[in-house]
């Protein structure tokens, strides 16, 4: 393994999922010196969708129209919740700004400020979220209207069915047809990837023959729900060019993993912050971080080829839960990999689970992470912070089950606004 220079900045972001993302954006629009690091592989398992609230209290599966109400039903009753300490209007500036960045970055969503929408889904059900993307929010506003929609599925992609999506929400939306085809060129391949589909798209004469085959199709049609796969880049052209080569409107329904759609919100995140981050270091790893003794933060960024130190003021720790790699369980407790900061976890590795799986109230283990004091700093089992500008954001914080409670992007962006603002104003006193 070789070495390199040694590069300095205000502050590092260890973490390439929403959290860090949207943390490594808050800190350069604030003209903080950023370099970020880390793995992105939690990305193709994005829908895309941006989620608030969803669901407070977990065991009464009690869904939430207006997020904000829902918000403060959760403070009141989990005031440990990282919501808590956070105010609405931050919550909500911090999605204005994140949610203009990516329309500047060629990816727009849509919303109702003050209340969920619900959004098809792959395996036609519905699910409550907050923010759509473009390309799917014509899904809203069919199915409140119940216009006449045909539903597109193609021969040999998995875990999308057009007839079951039609089946299973014929009751509530009667106008709702399913059509199979072939898309154009795979007539003698037994499997196709949402990735091929979408990058065959780029070319106008995919788009053609792709109308071509829908068109028989269509018959009273208003509208056309496909899976996600118009395009990996431009899809607004994509599906504008479509639509007029075929008349009638036309929405994206979320894949299943892996899906285009994480890809689209990375690649508008990467696109976005180029010429802003000091330095990025994707699909890296933290091998080593510490504090040297003039209080700066050393960090051994590295894989098998190369090693890259960093020497930042401060840290903001995105490195997700267990999948993300930023907690770790082993026989006997749940550590965080980094810093091995306290974890707030239950007292036994028995106490994790609950004796029944499905059970409503969730697993205590959903709930573990770091707890840290009224700025997101990490505290230790006295409650007093670790480190003065050391700061974590998302998933990885302790008393939230963001699966359950249907708030993961809310978390994720709400949570990496507060670090950046505790950053900046711990470095201005």
């Amino acid at each position: 393994m070789s070495k390199s220079e040694t590069v300095t900045c205000d502050l590092t972001v260890i973490g390439a999922g929403m959290a860090g993302m949207a943390a490594t954006l808050f800190a350069v629009n604030r003209g903080v010196k950023t370099i970020q690091a880390g793995r992105s592989g939690e990305s193709v398992f994005a829908s895309g969708l941006l989620d608030l609230l969803g669901i407070h209290p977990i065991s009464a599966s009690k869904w939430w129209d207006n997020p904000w109400a829902g918000i403060d039903a959760l403070v009141h009753d989990m005031p440990d919740h990282p919501y808590a300490r956070i105010q609405k209007e931050e919550i909500k500036d911090a999605f204005t700004e994140l949610l203009s960045f990516l329309k500047n970055s060629g990816h727009s969503y849509s919303r109702y400020t003050d209340r969920n929408v619900e959004i098809l889904t792959a395996l036609g059900t519905l699910k409550t979220t907050y923010c759509v993307p473009d390309t799917m929010w014509g899904a809203v506003k069919a199915l409140a209207e119940k216009r006449d929609c045909l539903i597109v599925s193609f021969n040999g992609l998995k875990g999308f069915s057009a007839r079951m999506i039609a089946g299973v929400l014929h009751d509530r939306w009667p106008d709702l047809r399913a059509v199979r085809i072939a898309f154009p060129g795979t007539d003698r391949l037994s499997e196709v990837y949402p990735e091929f589909m979408a990058n065959a798209l780029v070319t106008a004469e995919n788009r053609q023959k792709l109308a071509e085959a829908l068109k028989p199709h269509i018959k009273d049609a208003q509208v056309v729900g496909m899976p996600a796969i118009l395009g990996l880049y431009r899809c607004q052209k994509v599906i504008a060019d479509l639509e007029a080569l075929l008349g009638v409107s036309i929405f994206e329904i979320p894949t299943m993993p892996p899906a285009i759609t994480g890809l689209r919100l990375k690649e508008a995140f990467d696109q976005g912050l180029r010429n802003k981050r000091e330095n990025y270091f994707p699909q890296q790893q933290v091998l080593k971080a510490r504090q040297k003794s003039n209080g700066d933060f050393e960090i051994i960024i590295g894989n098998s080829i190369m090693e890259q130190t960093v020497v930042s003021k401060g840290v903001i720790l995105a490195t997700g839960r267990f999948i993300g790699g930023g907690l770790q369980a082993d026989r006997k407790r749940i550590r965080e990999t980094i810093f091995d900061l306290p974890v707030c976890q239950p007292e036994k590795r028995t106490q994790w689970h609950r004796e029944n799986l499905l059970d409503k109230q969730g697993h205590p283990i959903n709930m573990a992470g770091l707890e840290t004091d009224e700025e997101f700093r990490p505290i230790d089992r006295d409650g007093m912070p670790v480190y003065d500008l050391l700061f974590a954001a998302g998933s990885i914080l302790a008393h939230q089950d963001w699966k359950r409670m249907k708030c993961g992007s809310g978390l994720a962006i709400a949570t990496a606004y507060a670090a950046v603002r505790a950053f900046v104003h711990r470095c201005r006193r």
